[in-house]
């Protein structure tokens, strides 16, 4: 069964002096303001679409390798993910990092770098940001 999630933006000014509010819909977890300087400069308090970007990237990625590891027989006790994306005022995303760190009884570091890369590849954001250079670290803890 597809599911869809919403979220959405109300944005008053211009992009440089404006500011905006970034409401998640489906969840109802909140309203979080958005700014231009919050993207290319300092955060300030405010959140961006990169940091939207990394937020589902991370969970997406770590759903995903957990699921493999489970399936393959090693289940993680746990995975620590980050993800850094890079926001090049007039370029866009140059790049996404993904960094995990896990706990997964009777994996060997070869099958687990094996694994989080597969993880990678098949994530639906992953997919989703094809054209985009996506970097990944990936070791026991």
């Amino acid at each position: 069964m597809a599911t869809t999630r919403t979220a959405s933006t109300r944005w008053e000014g211009t992009l440089f002096e404006g500011a905006g509010k970034v409401t998640l819909q489906s969840s109802g977890l909140g309203t979080y303001e958005v700014s231009w300087p919050a993207r290319a400069e300092e955060a300030n308090g405010k959140t961006s679409p990169e940091e939207l970007i990394a937020a589902a990237h991370s969970a997406c990625f770590s759903m995903a390798f957990s699921n493999g590891l489970a399936k393959a027989g090693t289940p993680a006790t746990s995975l620590d993910t980050s993800a850094d994306v890079t926001f090049q005022p007039g370029e866009g995303i140059t790049g996404i990092k993904l960094t995990v760190r896990g706990v997964v009884p009777g994996i060997s570091a070869e099958d687990f770098a094996a694994a989080a890369e597969a993880a990678k590849e098949g994530c639906p954001v992953s997919q989703a940001l094809t054209g985009t250079t996506i970097t990944l670290d990936a070791a026991l803890a």
